[in-house]
């Protein structure tokens, strides 16, 4: 898939269709892990959170928005 196919998805969740969140997760999972990942790394040493757990804590709670409002897939 494309970025603008990523955008129309956004675009689709933000609208209410709470489907789009579950084509989208896995093309943009790839990537906020590894931003994530980059970000736990730069914590404290005995740190417990790991990226999976953040990201699967994040799409969890996602998944109980009716809607979503991004102003472009970069403040996603």
């Amino acid at each position: 898939m494309s970025d603008s196919d990523i955008t129309l998805l956004l675009d689709q969740w933000g609208r209410g269709d709470l489907s789009a969140l579950d084509r989208l997760a896995p093309l943009v999972y790839p990537q906020l892990h590894s931003i994530a990942a980059s970000y736990l790394r730069r914590e404290r040493k005995g740190q417990f959170l790991q990226a999976t757990g953040l990201l699967n804590e994040l799409f969890l709670k996602y998944q109980t928005r009716r809607e979503a409002r991004f102003e472009s897939r970069a403040h996603f």
